[in-house]
């Protein structure tokens, strides 16, 4: 089977809402990760769930890069292994991704 990455913007709803995300991005905001990455809590992320049973790569992203890096640490302290900070959301842009409002 193919392994798809999953991107994830680690901003809030509302700084989404303002400025759009990566195009097939999920939001999971950072400050509420450590439960929606938590494969023991009742929360945990169904997207999460597939990619960390298909060890899909994960690329993460926020403002500035600064949340989305503490974001990889949570996911990595709950068995991710594959997990990438892309930066901020101009890096997806530049690098030729689209953004959707």
């Amino acid at each position: 089977a193919e392994k798809r990455a999953l991107v994830i913007d680690v901003r809030e709803e509302d700084e989404v809402r303002h400025s759009g995300k990566a195009k097939g991005a999920l939001n999971l905001p950072l400050s509420r990760l450590h439960m929606t990455a938590d494969p023991r809590s009742g929360h945990f992320d169904k997207a999460l769930a597939k990619a960390h049973k298909d060890g899909s790569a994960i690329y993460l992203y926020c403002a500035s890069g600064a949340r989305s890096g503490r974001a990889a640490g949570i996911l990595r302290q709950h068995g991710f292994e594959n997990v990438q900070n892309l930066g901020n959301l101009n890096t997806w842009a530049q690098g030729g991704g689209q953004i959707v409002r």
